[in-house]
């Protein structure tokens, strides 16, 4: 790789290091926390490292030191740290069930001491050597290893490198932790620990090659800044892979809600909206239903107190239809007879677009929610803006399915509920009720085969 590539290389990895830092930055002024502020310190200093350690950054800072071969302590240096934090925050994350807190309080502590004393020795191993000649940003391991300052200075650094990574892939291997986004990390974490190791094993073959005379592997040490790069990026992966697989999932369920959102808010009351300047679209007008009346959620930034607050927003709506009585069991029963029926009867149950096994109880119940939701706004909107709600009866209040789900639950029950509004067993049940409530008396099949 030439040097132009290689700066090209690591100067996006140093931003990809940076903007991580920024993200949990902002993370951290919001909910201060020490493994936070590990994580700030980590990829913050891990985009400084990369900047320096690029063949470009390199030779600026060693030409404005007037010190060729300089630039090589504060990388080591840096590397160290970053990895050593890593080796930190996963003892903090991932306590034994043996372990006390205050165990891992001393562990962190020890392991602390020995990063410290190990940076004290390369620092005076480094600032004690006379190193002369044009530096390559990438053969410093084999080119001056013939100092035993150096060689001082890269076993050092080396041993620290191999016991960080090494231990943090075994800790990693028998981690346990109930938060599955801590856990996403851990494992990334641990894989990108054993890739970085990698580097140690094409270095520490090479550099002491090169210390008896002998620089055949001179290109295999060059080798090893492979494995860190990729190590690094397998690292910043793991912090925000987690993470950023959550926002996309919470982008996309906010686009599958949208139509379970327009029929119970937008097609119910507007004053349901936490938003403003929406109004409440007319069934009558098809344009003006897909038009301004339409809630556009942001789905870029504040993506996860936009799905809340639809969640939100449709709870409320579809206790407004129970308020006001609008909701029947009769789409509820005609969703049951149907399924029934069509569990009998292969032809409809292919029509209705069926497995052999049917559906699960949560997707039954899914769409006998959504033909009752369905019929509720279809009688509502019918009554028009000056319509009146139903005559309530003696019996007890009609309530939707679902009413007593768990609030955990409520976002993947909606989710499955607006999947199902559209169904064809949702679509021919509520054909079933219309028919009903004209009075022809169609039956199942013939509802269905319409």
């Amino acid at each position: 790789m030439s040097e132009s590539s290689a700066t090209t290389v690591y100067l996006v990895i140093a931003g990809l290091h940076l903007t991580i830092a920024i993200w949990k930055a902002s993370a951290l002024v919001r909910s201060p926390s020490f493994s936070l502020a590990l994580q700030v310190a980590t990829h913050g200093l891990g985009g400084i490292v990369y900047v320096v350690a690029s063949p470009f950054g390199y030779r600026s800072l060693g030409t404005v030191s007037g010190q060729p071969w300089l630039p090589t302590l504060p990388i080591y240096l840096g590397i160290l740290l970053c990895f050593g934090t890593q080796h930190l925050l996963t003892i903090l994350w991932t306590p034994s069930r043996s372990d006390q807190p205050w165990r891992v309080r001393r562990q962190i502590a020890a392991w602390a001491v020995a990063y410290g004393i190990s940076f004290a020795v390369m620092v005076v191993a480094f600032l004690t050597t006379d190193l002369g000649g044009s530096a390559d940003p990438l053969k410093f391991n084999t080119d001056q290893v013939n100092h035993p300052q150096v060689q001082v200075f890269l076993s050092v650094f080396l041993t620290m490198l191999t016991c960080g990574t090494v231990h943090t892939w075994r800790r990693t291997r028998h981690a346990r932790a109930d938060d599955k986004a801590i856990m996403h990390s851990v494992r990334w974490y641990g894989r990108s620990m054993l890739v970085t190791s990698g580097y140690v094993v094409c270095s520490a073959p090479a550099a002491a090659a090169a210390a008896l005379g002998h620089h055949q592997l001179d290109d295999v040490g060059v080798l090893g800044s492979a494995f860190g790069v990729v190590g690094s990026i397998m690292t910043c992966y793991g912090i925000s892979g987690a993470a950023l697989s959550k926002w996309l999932g919470e982008r996309r369920d906010i686009a599958v809600l949208q139509p379970l959102w327009d029929l119970v808010v937008a097609g119910v009351d507007q004053e349901l909206s936490l938003g403003s300047g929406h109004r409440r679209p007319d069934h009558r007008d098809p344009q003006a239903s897909a038009g301004p009346g339409r809630s556009k959620p942001n789905r870029i930034f504040n993506v996860r107190w936009t799905l809340h607050r639809r969640v939100i927003e449709i709870l409320d709506g579809i206790r407004q239809l129970e308020r006001r009585a609008w909701i029947s069991d009769l789409p509820a029963q005609a969703v049951a007879g149907l399924y029934s029926e069509a569990m009998k009867t292969d032809a409809l149950r292919s029509e209705l677009g069926l497995g052999k096994k049917g559906l699960s109880s949560h997707e039954l119940e899914a769409a006998v929610t959504a033909a009752v939701l369905r019929d509720a706004v279809e009688r509502l909107q019918a009554a028009g803006p000056d319509g009146t709600s139903p005559v309530a009866s003696a019996r007890p209040a009609l309530f939707a399915p679902g009413k007593n789900t768990p609030a955990a639950q409520e976002r993947t029950r909606l989710v499955r509920l607006a999947r199902a509004l559209r169904s064809p067993l949702v679509d021919s049940s509520l054909q079933v009720v219309r028919s009903a409530q004209e009075g022809e008396g169609v039956s199942w099949t013939r509802a269905a085969a319409r």
